[in-house]
């Protein structure tokens, strides 16, 4: 059995990562081998990549330099990590892939698109995501869950609350764009209610 690349995007503050344990969860009690990995820091490497792209202040990195550690941190992931668990018929749940750097690098920073297309394209060697769930939420209410959280803002969530917005403009157009791959999720709603959501969503992709 071939696995799936299933990818959870969206802006900060919107859920996402607590969602992606709570689908692990769902789908390990069908017995379905399940791998959660991240972008950035989802290799030894990429820890390391991490680290550099989210320390420091917002001004700390060139946008260009940004764009292509993001890029070496992807191209480590996805040989390392992602290509063999998908081999392995595993279903991969990773948080942020290349739909990242569109909304962050393209529309967040204003780099040349294609440009980051290219980048996406070297780094993944053309690998999609089967499906990915973009978890929409107001960019104000997701900052103010990040506040509320106690814990320090990285380096990006420090951006100006322009940026961010640029950023969610970003993933209104890639959901316009890719429709069939991309799947909104009102980031809204509880908890309880969004992980029903999601499982409404596999159980439907997954058994297409």
């Amino acid at each position: 059995m071939k696995g799936k690349l299933i990818v959870f995007e969206g802006v900060e503050g919107c859920g996402k990562t607590s969602q992606i344990q709570l689908t692990q969860e769902w789908l390990k009690s069908f017995k379905t081998s399940v791998v959660v990995t991240r972008q950035p820091g989802g290799t030894e490497l990429g820890l390391h990549l991490r680290k550099l792209l989210l320390a420091g202040d917002s001004n700390s990195i060139a946008n260009r330099t940004e764009l292509l550690l993001y890029a070496a941190d992807r191209s480590q992931h996805v040989e390392q990590v992602i290509k063999p668990a998908i081999q392995n018929g595993a279903i991969v749940l990773c948080d942020r892939y290349t739909d990242s750097t569109i909304a962050y690098q393209g529309w967040g920073r204003g780099l040349d698109m294609n440009l980051i297309h290219q980048l996406n394209a070297i780094a993944t060697s053309g690998l999609e995501s089967d499906l990915t769930l973009w978890f929409d939420v107001d960019v104000e209410v997701g900052l103010a869950r990040k506040r509320g959280g106690g814990d320090r803002l990285d380096r990006i969530e420090q951006e100006t609350i322009a940026f961010h917005h640029r950023v969610q403009q970003g993933y209104v157009q890639l959901h316009t764009s890719y429709s069939q791959r991309i799947v909104r999720v009102d980031a809204t709603l509880s908890k309880e209610a969004v992980q029903q959501k999601i499982q409404a969503i596999l159980t439907s992709k997954l058994q297409a």
